[in-house]
């Protein structure tokens, strides 16, 4: 090679290999779930029968929600202020921290601009 191919073909990349045909390898076998039953109707994973009108599905959407709430363990009412306290004071601890680290930096940064003749 001269040195002109050289730089003409300078950080290029190798040409990608043509695309395989794949649609001869693919296997002829039974249609699927969907063509066999008529079509592009979407259907859930395990759900057999006709599907349920939506008035009939939001009534049993109710029913499950209502029944789901039942098993809920609700806390007391002192759980869930002993609970808010914790978290305020978490709050107020991590501000004052971060406040603190802030003003270090700041400091440290300001007195290291003025060391160094900015």
């Amino acid at each position: 090679m001269s040195e002109e191919e050289d730089n003409e073909n300078f950080g290029a990349l190798p040409e990608p290999a043509p695309a395989r045909d794949t649609s001869v390898t693919k296997p002829i076998g039974i249609p699927s779930q969907r063509a066999a039953e008529g079509g592009g109707t979407r259907r859930e994973r395990g759900l057999a029968g006709p599907r349920t009108g939506f008035i009939q599905r939001t009534r049993q959407f109710v029913h499950d929600t209502r029944a789901e709430m039942r098993r809920v363990s609700w806390p007391t009412a002192n759980e869930v202020k002993n609970t808010t306290i914790i978290t305020l004071i978490a709050v107020v601890f991590f501000a004052i921290y971060l406040f603190g680290v802030d003003r270090v930096w700041s400091f440290l940064i300001d007195h290291l601009k003025t060391w160094l003749g900015a």
